[in-house]
């Protein structure tokens, strides 16, 4: 557990430059799911993520030495921000090494600030890796993203923050990578209230720290594979597992299907983009991953919003295919004059939008004088799309649907 001192230590260091970002309820949610939510959103934060207040803490209490040297940090894009932020606040040089898939959005984000960025490694932990290396070949200062007091106090003024804004809360629901937000958030909350209840939630698709904590002992992952690159850790520290086990209650699994549906109802019903480690708390409260009472009073912790545009769009599109506002279909046609203008028609009488079309004769698969038609529509629910298959049975179309 860090002391509750060196936390609200932090917070005082850190104040003249981090957003003090909202903690508010919300009621579509709080409705959705039959208690009081309260999302403290820092994708709000500066840099677009928690990570800058772990980093400002981090290098504000380094030697002038140790800063004059530079840093470098190994990172999947929040804490390089971080990093490049307080380095550039400060004035010193920063070396960021992040893994060669870390979405486009997190890199240039890192250069505008002035860092040097290189790529490197599959994953995180390849990274990280690479950057102690690095260091001790370049002389560098290293700063850690989640294994270090002086980050874990910085990550832990979230709590001091939603606890000052809400200091009723019954659970607070916070997204687990390498542990350092938990870490230090969970270490605030039960030494100022320890009847809180504290869930941890990680992505399915990156088990190690969820396994460690129900064994009680570190097991890392072979390997890693979500939409939350944010929190996409295959190894686990000791150090923050032991934080863990004496300051949480319980954690909990969320998969990629469940973060996307979590992205999407935050965009669309709370207008706030999130990505996909941010998401993974309202994913666990969304999917009742734990249980709680009637009008109970939750905090969940929005980490991130720094999701890649092509993600996020990839996310965008499957879900209106899901909740029915999107259908594509494989229609086979004759192919000769008027047959595509009287399929259109069918639509047109449907009340069914063509937002994509693409016409394909030459295809091996097809009989000779027949053409494929893929044909994408905006729908209004089941009931309209049910009418629309109705309509083109009726009519005599042969065609396939694509889920």
């Amino acid at each position: 557990m860090i002391a509750l001192s060196e936390i609200v230590k932090a917070k005082r260091q850190i104040e003249p430059i981090v957003n003090k970002t909202p903690c508010i309820l919300v009621p579509l949610l709080s409705e959705e799911v039959g208690a009081n939510v309260y999302l403290k959103k820092e994708n709000l934060q500066i840099t677009g993520a928690y990570k800058l207040r772990g980093a400002y803490n981090k290098i504000a209490s380094l030697s002038n030495e140790e800063r004059q040297r530079g840093v470098i940090a190994a990172s999947a894009g929040n804490h390089a921000q971080g990093v490049a932020y307080s380095a550039r606040s400060f004035g010193i040089n920063a070396t960021i090494i992040m893994p060669e898939a870390t979405p486009l959005l997190k890199v240039t984000g890192t250069k505008a600030l002035g860092a040097e960025v290189i790529l490197h490694g599959d994953n995180y932990d390849e990274a990280y890796a690479y950057a102690l290396d690095y260091a001790n070949e370049h002389s560098l200062t290293f700063i850690h993203p989640f294994e270090d007091d002086k980050v874990i106090a910085g990550q832990g003024t979230v709590a001091l923050e939603m606890l000052d804004e809400v200091n009723d809360l019954n659970i607070i629901v916070i997204p687990i990578g390498g542990g350092g937000l938990i870490s230090g958030m969970s270490s605030a909350i039960k030494q100022i209230d320890p009847n809180i209840r504290i869930i941890g939630v990680t992505a399915s698709g990156a088990p190690a720290m969820h396994d460690s904590f129900y064994a009680k002992k570190a097991h890392n992952s072979q390997s890693v594979r979500t939409i939350a690159d944010g929190i996409a850790v295959r190894d686990v520290s000791e150090s923050n597992l032991a934080h863990i086990l004496e300051c949480v209650d319980e954690v909990v699994q969320v998969d990629d299907e469940e973060i996307a549906s979590a992205i999407l109802f935050l965009l669309e019903r709370q207008k706030l983009v999130v990505e996909g480690g941010g998401a993974a708390s309202v994913a666990a409260i969304m999917h009742s991953k734990f249980s709680f009472d009637k009008d109970a009073k939750i905090g969940a912790v929005l980490s991130g919003g720094n999701i890649d545009v092509q993600m996020l769009s990839v996310i965008i599109e499957k879900g209106l295919m899901k909740s029915h506002r999107k259908m594509k279909l494989l229609i086979t046609l004759i192919d000769k004059p008027g047959a595509l203008m009287r399929l259109t028609d069918l639509f047109r009488n449907a009340n069914a939008n063509i937002i994509q079309i693409d016409y394909d004769r030459t295809s091996t698969q097809l009989s000779y004088g027949d053409a494929k038609i893929t044909i994408v529509l905006e729908t209004k629910g089941v009931e309209h799309q049910s009418a629309i298959r109705k309509l083109l049975e009726e009519a005599g179309y042969p065609f396939k649907e694509e889920l």
